[in-house]
């Protein structure tokens, strides 16, 4: 929002499926999906329980954005926000998922103009560091990245 994008948060709980594909249809014209991955990973308390919260809740949020939003010829960019690397039990985990996710759904929907990313975010990498790489993806020059993982800093 500070860089001049329209930015509208997906109202609802990422656990509660149907709930967010109701939220996402209720929002209209959406370019670019950013999922911030970290915070229900620490809202769960990290370890198993943030795990769940935040693969499940992002992939409830990707899922309900391309069924209601992108399914047509109109296609978007989708950036998930992994927690940072030694983020507590488990958060590898769960950057190893939006990786995994990135990649694989790219390959899927590439027929649809949909282009996946993740970033995974070093220890010592700072806010604006993510939200620099975040705001680059999320332009028309970050299109040309489609299932890629980009790890900022140590991992």
């Amino acid at each position: 929002a500070a860089l001049g994008a329209d930015v509208r948060i997906l109202d609802a709980d990422l656990r509660d499926e149907d709930a967010v594909l109701a939220a996402a249809g209720a929002v209209a014209d959406v370019d670019v999906l950013v999922v911030d991955a970290d915070a229900p990973f620490r809202d769960g308390g990290g370890g198993l329980p943030g795990l769940r919260l935040a693969v499940d809740g992002a992939w409830n949020a990707v899922r309900a954005t391309v069924r209601t939003q992108w399914m047509g010829e109109r296609g978007g960019a989708i950036v998930l926000l992994a927690p940072r690397a030694g983020a507590g039990e488990h958060a590898d985990a769960v950057r190893a998922a939006l990786e995994n996710t990135a990649r694989t759904v790219s390959t899927e929907w590439a027929r649809l103009s949909i282009t996946p990313t993740a970033v995974l975010p070093g220890a010592a990498t700072t806010q604006q560091e993510v939200d620099e790489v975040t705001a680059f993806l999320a332009s028309p020059a970050g299109a040309y990245y489609s299932g890629c993982a980009f790890t900022l800093g140590a991992a």
